[in-house]
């Protein structure tokens, strides 16, 4: 595994999955709350680990057992 970037902002780790939580000046704080929603919905877990200073790794976890959900409509 090779780490780059600047990693996470300290003590921000569970916050950048917070919907509009950007580090960009041009970003727009959705892409890892899409993200993290999506993962969950399917009954899964996303997270991020910080290498301090040194970039960061993103972890993902999906059930391997097919659940069936009903929808109420």
């Amino acid at each position: 595994m090779q780490v780059t970037g600047v990693g996470l902002p300290a003590g921000k780790t569970d916050e950048i999955f917070t919907a509009f939580f950007t580090t960009k000046p041009q970003g727009s704080g959705m892409g890892l709350a899409i993200s993290h929603s999506i993962v969950e919905s399917h009954g899964g877990r996303l997270w991020a680990t910080s290498h301090d200073g040194r970039g960061a790794t993103f972890h993902l976890t999906l059930p391997t057992a097919v659940v069936e959900v009903s929808a109420a409509i």
